[in-house]
């Protein structure tokens, strides 16, 4: 039955107009895996007895004791649509925060989106932030409101109020569509719930209805509450004979969802910088099976079974063929693909090829990493790669790791490696003064999930430290310029630093300025958006992962150009750890004015140029107002009225603020934000306060600066928790007398 389903999807696969690649998207726990359970069990991957409570795509341990989606997971599935087969390659993503990165890779590979959306708690904030990461990646959804059962069962509304709330869901949902999609798309994606775009259910119960099906069923509101106070067996009989939901949820897919080519014609300028007129732009904006091969890689797991990386990604031109030599644009290696399959939940089927328009799964691309670009070896230093993928979140909590047993050390480090490649989002560095491995993640949820991870994969017992908040520095004025000396004093580079502006900020984070750009299309955005100096913008040499930049100002210094790639270490290394409290730098435009550099290469090497490079602007944030920032949390809360106070005073008492509260019937929406400093015990504290009534969601919110009367005393514990002299050190420490 397998074998047969799998060649009947690879014969669909060459024809690109029955081809679908969609994702579920959601905030957690509105029940996107429970819903692509219902879509496994009409593929016959898994019984629909067991459907909803399966999670089959939960197939990491973790995730089925947890109940919650930590990894995406791909699969290919089969469905008719008015007689005609298709293949809906389906990707189900997490809804936690901490795991929004998995979101964001998942997101390149798919057309469209259902979002899901729980019909009692409505739009959450990461319903919020998953549908503007599709809406960035020019990902069209359709929406699922799920849990009706709850509006019906648990809160007793009639007809009038389930069909009011679904008004209320639709019009936010449309709402966002209409601030976050590009142009054309504002209106053109607006949900019209008459038209089937959306669709009513209860992935758990298995049913769902659309308002064009329910009228061609005779099915109204009251019917399905009746159906309810008939008991079990009658839902059941609903969900099998009259709307399952399976039906309901891939012909609008198949209907609304565009296919590869049709997307690829719209997607492709978006995510792709080159020239769409030359040939390999061609072949991708037609979805070319002929065309020269363009792979985009979203995901490179670790395979436990064969213990090698595999590499999932979509095909936008060409084939993909065992055998096949490639490039890789951005590791500029070449490489051999060994094998090719397509993905069934946690089982590869391997394949011999796969057209354009697909997803797949390579082995041999070991080299590659998240947002690789791979392409015939013929293409090499031909095509740009993709756009990078934004990240809407950065590490904020970092814990100490050691392995219990210190012989597993090696296999700690090598394990340590793995797991930054399959999930980039997450950071290892070591601690040099005390030798202790960090890991750094989005959250504590996170981090707990890397150390099961650990575990479970690597047979490792780890001890760790309690979760710390990792924290930025940065400046709030100009510096003068500062004399760095090398060590030797035979080179010297004059630097001064000054805070970077919240446009930079923006447009590096959104990826619209970046180091690989083309200097003057950098320089021209940067003096359009963010009011640069056009000339000062185009000397530009660095810009950092933190968000710094390092100018080079000067005039007809000699030797500079043989030593500008030292120079650019030095500065990254710098703002790797700043002077405050070995906390990364943030925000900074770092000017090289003058130099003067020896003849000697023999004096003139990294030993000597990173300490003058560093102490110079060192010395510069020391007297440029610098201060720590902390992640900020944003909350957002529903609560019934009566506990409204006792959830302020939670908020307060964590030095939070309230942004906004808004009246939702008996419930109130509370928007606040808190820094993450305070949010470790908050769950315990919200449920306590509400006697477990109220329901919320986080997402990271911004960076800000810590109060000033806490700042002197966070540095020292900061610095003495690292093993560093209490005191921070003074500007004189860095610049070498005259």
């Amino acid at each position: 039955m397998r074998v047969k389903h799998v060649e009947e999807i690879l014969k669909i696969m060459r024809n690109i107009e029955q081809v679908r690649n969609i994702g579920i998207v959601a905030h957690v726990d509105h029940g996107k895996t429970t819903t692509s359970d219902s879509l496994l069990a009409a593929a016959g991957i898994i019984s629909q007895r067991i459907a909803g409570e399966a999670l089959a795509l939960d197939y990491l341990k973790v995730e089925q004791q947890r109940g919650i989606t930590v990894k995406a997971a791909n699969i290919s599935l089969y469905h008719e649509y008015q007689g005609k087969p298709y293949v809906i390659n389906l990707v189900d993503t997490p809804g936690h925060v901490d795991f929004s990165s998995h979101v964001t890779r998942s997101l390149r590979l798919m057309d469209g989106a259902i979002l899901v959306v729980d019909a009692v708690e409505g739009v959450m904030p990461q319903t919020e932030t998953v549908l503007r990461q599709s809406l960035e990646e020019r990902v069209r959804p359709i929406l699922f409101i799920n849990k009706v059962d709850r509006l019906i069962k648990e809160l007793k509304y009639t007809p009038q109020q389930i069909q009011q709330r679904f008004v209320e869901i639709i019009k936010e949902i449309n709402y966002l569509i209409s601030i976050y999609a590009d142009g054309e798309f504002k209106k053109k994606w607006q949900l019209d719930p008459t038209s089937g775009m959306v669709i009513f259910g209860s992935a758990r119960d298995k049913w769902g209805i659309s308002i064009p099906a329910a009228q061609k069923k005779g099915v109204k509101f009251s019917d399905i509450i009746e159906t309810y106070n008939r008991g079990k067996e009658a839902v059941e009989e609903f969900a099998t004979k009259v709307a399952p939901l399976h039906e309901v949820l891939l012909d609008a897919v198949v209907k609304f969802i565009p296919n590869p080519r049709e997307a690829q014609r719209y997607r492709i300028p978006k995510i792709w910088k080159g020239d769409i007129n030359s040939d390999v732009g061609k072949a991708m904006m037609e979805a070319d099976p002929n065309g020269p091969l363009v792979y985009a890689v979203s995901f490179m797991r670790v395979d436990p079974r064969i213990r090698r990386l595999v590499a999932t990604g979509r095909i936008f031109s060409g084939t993909l063929r065992q055998g096949d030599e490639v490039w890789l644009i951005n590791a500029r290696k070449t490489a051999k693909v060994l094998q090719v399959s397509i993905y069934m939940g946690p089982d590869r089927e391997v394949v011999d090829e796969i057209p354009a328009g697909n997803i797949a799964a390579t082995l041999g691309l070991e080299d590659a990493r998240t947002g690789e670009t791979v392409v015939s070896v013929d293409l090499k230093d031909k095509v740009p790669p993709f756009e990078r993928l934004q990240f809407v979140s950065e590490p904020v909590v970092t814990v100490a790791i050691e392995p219990k047993n210190p012989k597993d050390l090696p296999k700690l480090i090598d394990a340590l490696y793995k797991l930054t490649i399959e999930d980039p989002s997450l950071q290892v560095k070591i601690n040099q003064e005390t030798g202790e491995y960090l890991l750094s993640g989005m959250g504590p949820l996170h981090i707990e999930i890397a150390l099961w991870w650990l575990k479970e994969t690597y047979g490792l017992e780890v001890k760790t430290s309690p979760p710390i908040v990792v924290y930025r520095e940065t400046i709030r004025t100009k510096s003068q310029v500062f004399e760095g000396k090398s060590p030797n004093k035979h080179n010297k580079l004059y630097i001064s630093v000054e805070p970077l502006n919240e446009e930079t900020i923006k447009l590096i984070q959104s990826g619209e300025i970046s180091e690989d750009q083309e200097p003057q299309e950098r320089a021209r955005i940067l003096r359009d958006k963010a009011g640069w100096d056009y000339d000062e913008a185009k000397r530009i040499w660095a810009i950092d992962e933190n968000f710094n930049i390092f100018i080079d100002k000067t005039t007809g210094v000699q030797h500079l150009r043989e030593v500008k790639d030292t120079i650019i270490q030095g500065f990254r290394l710098a703002m790797k750890e700043g002077p405050l409290a070995k906390e990364p730098v943030r925000g900074i435009k770092v000017i090289l004015h003058d130099a003067v550099i020896h003849e000697d290469p023999a004096h003139r090497g990294p030993a000597q140029i990173y300490p003058a490079v560093r102490n110079a602007i060192y010395a510069g944030i020391l007297t440029s107002k610098p201060t720590l920032l902390e992640p900020i949390q944003k909350l957002d809360i529903r609560v019934p009225q009566e506990y409204l106070s006792n959830v302020i005073a939670v908020i307060s008492r964590k030095r939070g603020k309230i942004i906004d509260m808004k009246e939702h019937g008996v419930v109130m929406r509370v928007i606040a934000e808190i820094p993450v400093a305070e949010s470790f015990d908050l769950a315990a504290e919200l449920r306590s306060a509400t006697q477990g009534r109220a329901f919320w969601g986080t997402e990271f919110s911004r960076w800000a600066p810590v109060p000033d009367n806490m700042l002197m005393d966070l540095i020292r514990k900061i610095r003495e928790r690292k093993g560093l002299p209490p005191e921070p050190p003074k500007p004189e420490d860095f610049i070498t007398p005259y």
